[in-house]
């Protein structure tokens, strides 16, 4: 043992500077704790079925400055009218407080109409919908690019807009709510600091994981869950797994906004670097640094048959996360159209088959052992993967739409997704056979 004679000022001296030392860090690991909560109302993933909530559509009349945001097709540089929209499924508009007059008709020439995500109307009915169908919550996305600054801050003010409509009814309807940034059209290094910046606004100024142990953000593994989507792809993407790593790194330590959990969106064929995957084993020790592995299937099955050849990977996807101690979170999708976005892409393109490839993805991922569930998408209707409810009478002309099959009601999608949450968590038996919709009479 080293003792210290007190007539000795010099190294008392020194005590007393590494004795402020600890003291200081100990006053900034106290600060750190004060950027998150220390828990959540939703303290877990696990055992919960959430949807992508995208949130990007607009109408000239909205107040947002976008004109008819993402609803327009704006590379034909033609205005907005039949023959030149991007979606793909019309929203059914009974239960909205908000319309806005489009330019397309119904087969009785009466006008059709549009709502506005810009409108608190429109998240608060859609976040009502996951309440009466027990859907638990939706990963808000965060485009990289459109968290950036710009000359009017339309793109930027909507998306911001968005998320603070959503949080309120998220925590309104008592639903599951996080972050998730999607990195496509990312500049490398270049725009770390948008990432970062963005993450500091929506802890400081939104106050999205402070809100305390009756919050809505979804904790998991005790810390707020952050996702970052986009991970190894090999589609000529301008980042690499080095600046992934760092983003990893800022949202896992940094002393004041880090602490977060972080689940990674990587392709299908991840694991044994497939068609889809880039060729580079970082990809596989970054995924051993987080908490959740998410691979993106939508397109790579196209039917029941297709998905049951998926299903033994599923399997083997499950093994090496339980094995490299990373949980494991499947991903779902109703059907896909593009149509109207991509003219040469068939209408239709992944059908429905009146719910029965939404349920052999939902009932596989449950009999291979998932734990919780990721639904793509809850609002998509450009891409056609969308299980909020949906018109069977959409507008009729130049541009075509997907329509549910007879007997399919427009909230068929909603109810087959709480009904497997309930399967999920084993407060129903699981079940082979699809559920029928409510006061049916179809055939199984």
């Amino acid at each position: 043992m080293i003792r210290i004679k007190l007539n000795d000022k010099s190294i008392a001296m020194k005590m007393k500077t590494v004795l402020l030392f600890i003291s200081s860090l100990l006053i900034l690991n106290a600060d750190a704790q004060t950027k998150h909560s220390a828990t959540s109302k939703f303290t877990s993933y696990k055992g919960l079925i959430m949807a992508g909530y995208q949130g990007w559509h607009n109408t000239p009349e909205d107040g947002a400055g976008r004109g008819w945001g993402h609803y327009l097709d704006n590379r034909t540089r033609k205005p907005f009218a039949d023959g030149n929209l991007k979606i793909d499924l019309w929203p059914e508009l009974d239960e909205y407080k908000k319309l806005y007059k489009t330019p397309f008709k119904h087969a009785d020439s009466s006008i059709a109409y549009l709502p506005s995500d810009n409108d608190e109307s429109t998240t608060d009915i859609r976040f009502k919908w996951m309440k009466d169908y027990n859907v638990d919550g939706v990963f808000m996305q965060r485009f990289i690019g459109n968290t950036k600054k710009s000359r009017d801050n339309s793109v930027r003010n909507h998306f911001l807009k968005v998320i603070a409509d959503a949080f309120k009814a998220s925590k309104k309807y008592d639903r599951a709510i996080a972050i998730m940034y999607d990195l496509s059209g990312m500049r490398d290094t270049a725009d770390i600091p948008v990432f970062i910046n963005d993450w500091k606004l929506l802890v400081d100024s939104l106050k999205v994981t402070s809100g305390g142990n009756k919050q809505t953000y979804l904790y998991h593994n005790g810390k707020p869950l952050v996702v970052i989507w986009g991970v190894g792809f090999n589609d000529g993407r301008n980042y690499t797994l080095k600046t992934v790593d760092r983003l990893v790194e800022f949202l896992k330590n940094d002393p004041q906004y880090g602490g977060c959990s972080v689940m990674l969106g990587v392709p299908t064929y991840w694991r044994e670097f497939g068609r889809d995957c880039v060729k580079d084993t970082m990809l596989h020790d970054l995924l051993r640094k987080v908490d959740i592995v998410h691979p993106w299937t939508v397109g790579r099955y196209r039917d029941e048959t297709t998905y049951a050849t998926y299903a033994d990977v599923q399997k083997g996807d499950i093994k090496w996360c339980k094995e490299n101690k990373v949980d494991y979170v499947p991903n779902v999708f109703p059907g896909f159209s593009w149509h109207n976005l991509n003219p040469n892409s068939p209408l239709n393109q992944i059908p429905r088959n009146r719910g029965l490839f939404y349920w052999a993805q939902l009932k596989g991922a449950i009999k291979n052992g998932a734990e919780m569930i990721y639904v793509a998408m809850f609002d998509e209707v450009d891409e056609g993967t969308a299980i909020m409810k949906v018109s069977k009478d959409p507008p009729v002309g130049l541009s075509s739409f997907v329509k549910f099959e007879d007997g399919i009601p427009s909230d068929y999608y909603l109810y087959l997704t709480g009904y497997a949450g309930q399967i999920l968590r084993k407060k129903i038996p699981f079940q082979e056979t699809i559920p029928l919709p409510k006061n049916s009479t179809r055939s199984k």
